[in-house]
């Protein structure tokens, strides 16, 4: 988004495509880490593994990978389902907007439709992810093995990765980095692999920093903020305190906290300069502010509209 906005005309088709882009790179990362670790990206960052279901006591390792039935599943469900329902919710909101300046007729069967769509979209929408806060209700009580029904649909379930798998998942790196080959075509092979496995390691380390860098990018960039950034950078650095050079003893602050700056007696009705900080009787503080615009201590230019009223117990 940050390069399609700053130049459309070279980099406007990333924003433009970027769903179809993001599920590639997406579609790569999950089948490497599905034929890797018998898991999906995240739930590799969670020690998870995915298993067939019914499969005996006995788990496979997460070496061993899916069978074929199971891998495709998942790996469409994982990839395919989520960028469907983007899709689908894009097409839902751009239809609301044409419906609202639409140029067809009120009796069009083309209005007629996409209105009736419109109307059922909530419904069903309201149906799938009943569906899903069910299934997970079910298994925190513990009458469903799957947290998710796309595992259900996939015919696997997660469980821990063991003590093996870890050891196993290191011995497959270990021998794919310490291999070495002679053919060309076994060369090119090789680092292709190691290129793969380097690429999804550098993804999986630098998560969290990159989702961080573009969330700030996004937050920075948004037109919502501009008006914030605009009125945080356009303010001008404030001039240094005038009076604070004086010790606390000095004439101009008294060494007791409760006596008035200005009439250096117990302050009554204590207000507090909102520039500043300082906190005078309420009459001293008036009088001094609509007579010099300026608190008098610090000399920050202060308004009436910047005393503070404070409110103690004992009054």
């Amino acid at each position: 988004q940050v390069l399609a906005e700053s130049n459309p005309a070279r980099y406007g088709f990333l924003w433009r495509w970027f769903d179809e882009i993001y599920v590639l790179l997406d579609l790569l990362l999950q089948q490497h880490y599905l034929a890797r670790c018998s898991a999906s990206f995240s739930e590799n960052f969670y020690s998870l593994k995915r298993i067939p279901m019914g499969g005996g006591k006995q788990q496979p390792l997460a070496t061993a990978g899916l069978p074929k039935r199971q891998h495709w599943k998942s790996l469409l469900l994982l990839v395919l389902v989520p960028y469907l329902k983007g899709k689908l919710e894009k097409l839902v909101s751009s239809l609301r907007e044409e419906d609202e300046y639409s140029i067809h007729p009120p009796s069009s069967s083309w209005k007629r439709f996409y209105r009736a769509f419109l109307a059922a979209y909530p419904y069903v929408n309201m149906t799938w992810e009943g569906w899903f806060l069910i299934q997970q209700l079910c298994y925190i009580l513990g009458k469903a093995e799957h947290h998710s029904p796309m595992l259900k649909l996939a015919g696997v379930r997660l469980v821990r990765l063991s003590a093996e798998d870890i050891q196993a998942l290191e011995k497959k790196w270990a021998e794919t980095t310490s291999s070495q080959t002679h053919s060309f075509t076994s060369r090119v092979q090789s680092t292709l692999r190691k290129a793969l496995g380097g690429i999804a390691f550098s993804l999986s380390t630098g998560l969290s920093v990159s989702v961080f860098f573009l969330q700030f990018l996004d937050w920075w960039y948004s037109s919502e903020n501009q008006e914030t950034i605009k009125s945080l950078t356009a303010l001008p650095t404030p001039p240094p305190p005038v009076h604070l050079e004086h010790e606390p003893s000095s004439a101009v602050l008294p060494s007791l906290k409760s006596v008035c700056p200005l009439c250096r007696k117990v302050r009554v009705n204590a207000t507090a300069l909102a520039t500043s900080g300082f906190v005078f009787c309420y009459r001293c503080a008036y009088s001094y502010v609509k007579a010099h615009q300026r608190c008098p201590v610090t000399g920050y230019a202060t308004e009436l509209q910047h005393l503070v009223k404070l409110y103690t117990p004992e009054s």
